[in-house]
């Protein structure tokens, strides 16, 4: 008799893992802003007329700093979750970002929301994020804003094989 196919069984993804998950994307994103940054800033230095100091390769205050620090990383981060349904680190984990109520892909709004959400999450000493760490279904502020949780297949136990 053939086994009837089973529901996949899903767990929420806790603090520790996510961070994990966090530290990968964080090294992927100055992977590629760092040169991307020393670029654009060494070409702007080399039209004034002068090699660039560490000030200007750091793009503090310019345009540059702005698109490559902050919208670069947001847009990326946004079109892996409607895409992917996460970012490369939580792809490492077999981890999703989901609706929370349907399982379904994330709308660009919720993906939009969720990432505003981060900022609310770290301003009040990063409550916010720390609180996947004590929540239920391991939801950070910013997954509660955008009614999203982190899920991974279950990781089935190990086997033991008998002793006789």
């Amino acid at each position: 008799m053939e086994n009837a196919p089973q529901a996949e069984e899903l767990e929420y993804v806790g603090f520790w893992a996510r961070v994990l998950a966090s530290l990968a994307d964080t090294v992927l994103l100055l992977i590629v802003s760092a040169p991307l940054l020393w670029l654009l800033s060494g070409r702007e230095a080399a039209s004034i007329g002068g090699m660039p100091d560490l000030a200007e390769l750091s793009g503090a205050g310019s345009l540059t700093e702005l698109l490559v620090n902050y919208l670069l990383p947001a847009v990326a981060v946004i079109l892996f979750w409607i895409h992917k349904s996460a970012t490369p680190g939580k792809m490492m984990l077999g981890a999703k970002v989901v609706d929370a109520d349907t399982g379904a892909p994330l709308t660009p709004g919720q993906a939009a929301l969720r990432y505003l959400g981060y900022f609310v999450s770290i301003i009040p000493f990063c409550l916010g994020l720390l609180w996947v760490g004590v929540d239920a279904r391991k939801q950070g502020w910013h997954d509660k804003l955008a009614r999203t949780v982190v899920v991974r297949r279950k990781t089935a136990p190990a086997a033991f094989p008998n002793r006789r």
